[in-house]
């Protein structure tokens, strides 16, 4: 049987490269006949850049302002006059140096994926794709912006060189800026923010949103993406770009399709299956890909939070959770690779005890 190995990133956990070795150690453990086709994929999260990566390109690094000041190395990739970055390797989570916390939620900015950038821009790239994603900040893209201000003299200047070039946010989700199902409610409380500092963000974000359509004259807030990363997604749509779909967009970039094609089975997973996981991100828009194919999808993820009606709906066959697994958190978390591994053995032996599958 020919499997297509396929997750995104395990949070802080496990790069998508390294739950892609896991998950096929662990299957070929059970099933050393299967042809394995390890397709590691991103939806514009943290690992966007090294997935993009491996379908070609040099792979630069630029030092930048993180998300509390002080410095970072960020990767990104220039292939031609194509630039990829990843919001993540600027202001990720896993920049804070600790847990979120309320002051992280609020201090928290993303001055350096405007760095990033700039680099890009003096690279020479005509298309910057920005993969977003994994962010610790809910700034709107304000950092981003006063970052390009400073490089280029003026807010003015900086809008129109970058509208020079091809710009696209390559988004993990539809969410807008603003309001119930915007940047700060939804993804606050996974920042560190408490419900007064949910309140602080939204309404920061609500006179940043006036601000940027001022500058810009464009009203992006309620534009779908544009809370994607903490709104970073808010600026670069009133700088002009095209909202893209990440996962597409690694699609595309690693010719998935293809790979795809010759599959009878795709194992996909990401941190936390739940209903966030609808809203356009890696599994399901795979698994959708898959199901019109008309081949099966297993899903492992770090915690499965929907129902079997919830992700059945969403083409996926079956859903295993790794905490449930490994039997705790923390246990999931500090031996995360070995327990993916036995993970996917035990999926690989119910597959085998089956005889129709899934």
């Amino acid at each position: 049987m020919r499997v297509m190995i396929a997750p995104d990133s395990f949070g802080g956990t496990l790069t998508a490269i390294e739950a892609t070795a896991a998950i096929s150690a662990g299957w070929a453990e059970v099933r050393p006949d299967d042809q394995l086709i390890e397709a590691p994929q991103s939806d514009g999260g943290p690992g966007f850049v090294d997935v993009i990566a491996a379908a070609g390109g040099v792979v630069r690094t630029a030092v930048v302002e993180g998300p509390l000041g002080g410095s970072v190395t960020a990767r990104w990739l220039l292939d031609g006059t194509d630039a990829y970055l990843e919001s993540a390797q600027a202001c990720g989570l896993g920049l804070l140096g600790g847990p979120p916390t309320r002051s992280t939620a609020r201090d928290a900015h993303s001055r350096g994926v405007g760095q990033l950038m700039v680099a890009a821009l003096d690279a020479g790239a005509q298309r910057i794709v920005v993969g977003l994603g994994g962010s610790s900040c809910t700034d709107g893209g304000r950092g981003l912006v006063e970052a390009l201000a400073d490089e280029f003299g003026g807010v003015e200047a900086a809008v129109a060189r970058v509208r020079e070039v091809e710009l696209i946010a390559a988004t993990d989700v539809v969410h807008p800026l603003l309001g119930e199902h915007g940047a700060a409610s939804v993804f606050g409380p996974q920042k560190g923010a408490d419900p007064e500092t949910v309140s602080f963000l939204e309404d920061r974000n609500a006179e940043w949103a006036g601000r940027l359509r001022a500058i810009t004259s464009r009203d992006v807030s309620a534009w779908p993406g544009a809370g994607a990363a903490g709104g970073i997604g808010a600026a670069l749509l009133a700088l002009g770009a095209t909202r893209e779909s990440g996962a597409a967009v690694v699609a595309q970039r690693t010719r998935r399709d293809r790979q795809l094609a010759s599959a009878q089975l795709v194992i996909t997973g990401e941190g936390r299956l739940d209903h966030q996981s609808l809203q356009g991100k890696l599994v399901t828009e795979l698994s959708a890909a898959a199901r019109r194919r008309s081949i099966p999808t297993l899903v492992l993820a770090g915690q499965v939070l929907l129902d079997s009606a919830e992700f059945e709906g969403a083409g996926i066959d079956e859903a295993l959770s790794l905490v449930s697994h490994a039997g705790s958190v923390e246990r999931a978390m500090t031996d995360a690779y070995l327990q993916l591994r036995d993970l996917a053995s035990t999926a690989a032996l119910r597959w085998r005890s089956s005889a129709t599958g899934l």
